[in-house]
């Protein structure tokens, strides 16, 4: 993965679809096939969303065609478009959401007991059966809900994260609640977030780092005080010593 302050003037790399467990997946594959940094992902309604990344030519060629080809394998609409820039001019870093400042806003750097668990995405077409899907996952399997995101066109997401095991039992379980009270759009399971995704999903603004409250100690212990027991020494020179001879 490429370091922040060496993004600048890097190239940049965009895959576009049409569903947000979609373009969760897009960018999970973005990063695992190249050297780049996930920068984003960008939503400007009708449930169109866009995964963007940053890094060498090389590699964000790569990233694009392997994050393409996910989009495609997710469904045959998905992919909407994609696009690598070599080289961006500085006045295009500066007005979009493409530079390495917008990923260290993102950036959510706390070590939380939710960090490294699976994260399970369901997508449905209408809020109800979203909601539906959601109380099942809960249900079914040892899973926290996280967050929920809504993109437009009645495209609405509930995350999730647990174990593997859990996440695809709950995941299984919301798909079929979902399909029984409206219609399923898009599911996705992530067994092991990579740091980029931990910072861009939304469910990283909602994670609670749980402290642990410090031990809460007496500034002063009080204690009795004990008197001193004074003794009275014998005056050596009047007792007499009694000396044994053998």
């Amino acid at each position: 993965m490429s370091r922040p302050d060496t993004l600048h003037g890097s190239s940049l790399g965009l895959v576009s679809t049409r569903s947000f467990p979609a373009v969760i997946a897009v960018a999970d594959a973005m990063i695992k096939a190249a050297e780049v940094t996930l920068v984003g992902i960008e939503k400007i309604g009708n449930g169109y969303c866009t995964a963007i990344a940053r890094g060498r030519i090389a590699d964000i060629r790569l990233a694009v065609e392997y994050g393409s080809q996910t989009a495609r394998d997710f469904g045959p609409e998905q992919l909407v478009s994609s696009s690598v820039i070599p080289r961006p001019l500085p006045n295009l870093e500066v007005i979009f959401p493409i530079n390495p400042q917008f990923m260290e806003v993102a950036a959510y750097n706390q070590e939380n007991r939710y960090s490294r668990q699976a994260v399970g995405l369901l997508e449905t077409i209408g809020f109800p059966p979203m909601v539906g899907a959601a109380d099942a996952m809960l249900k079914s399997a040892n899973v926290e809900l996280m967050s929920f995101e809504t993109i437009g066109s009645g495209l609405c997401t509930a995350i999730i994260r647990g174990s593997v095991a859990d996440v695809a039992m709950a995941i299984e379980s919301g798909v079929y609640e979902a399909q029984r009270i409206g219609e399923l759009n898009a599911i996705y399971i992530i067994p092991r977030p990579q740091d980029d995704l931990e910072q861009i999903l939304p469910v990283a603004s909602v994670l609670m780092t749980e402290e642990s409250e410090p031990l809460k100690l007496p500034i002063s212990i009080e204690q009795e005080e004990m008197e001193e027991e004074l003794i009275k020494l014998p005056d050596l020179e009047k007792v007499p010593l009694k000396i044994e001879e053998k």
